[in-house]
């Protein structure tokens, strides 16, 4: 299938600029949700793409998923004349994201704190405690045959 130019670029633009796309497989639908091309357009770019190495596909519930790889990002740079300061938006790091702590490091307890199963009073249980059937709780029903 011919794709006109116009409409590879578009694509193109977006997928380097966003570092993913989203496409159902339906291939009558006349526009892709995101960019002015047919549908069945961006499916078959993004097949290419995937044939070659550049893009990593997922599928899953009738959607394709297309994430750029490094080879991707390279390729997209030289086909859009791009400088190398330019990268998807996947691709960037977040300065001094830092996760917030809520509550105190794992590991950590209080002093005098004791163990969520009672390891510091003897045991779960008390000392009198028993089962109640003769099994000891193993499996189901008492086999009263």
């Amino acid at each position: 299938m011919m794709i006109p130019k116009k409409d590879k670029i578009l694509v193109y633009s977006y997928l380097f600029k966003e570092g993913c796309l989203v496409a159902p497989k339906d291939f009558y639908k006349p526009k892709h949700d995101e960019i002015d091309v047919p549908n069945i357009e961006v499916l078959l770019l993004m097949k290419s793409l995937v044939s070659r190495g550049l893009v990593n596909q997922t599928f899953n519930w009738q959607w394709f998923y297309w994430t750029l790889n490094d080879d991707g990002v390279e390729y997209m740079r030289k086909f859009l004349n791009l400088p190398e300061e330019y990268v998807p938006n996947t691709h960037k790091k977040k300065a001094g994201a830092t996760p917030a702590r809520v509550g105190p490091t794992p590991g950590d307890k209080p002093e005098g704190e004791r163990d969520a199963r009672g390891a510091g009073r003897g045991g779960g249980f008390g000392g009198e405690y028993r089962e109640a059937s003769g099994a000891g709780g193993r499996g189901r029903g008492g086999g009263g045959f």
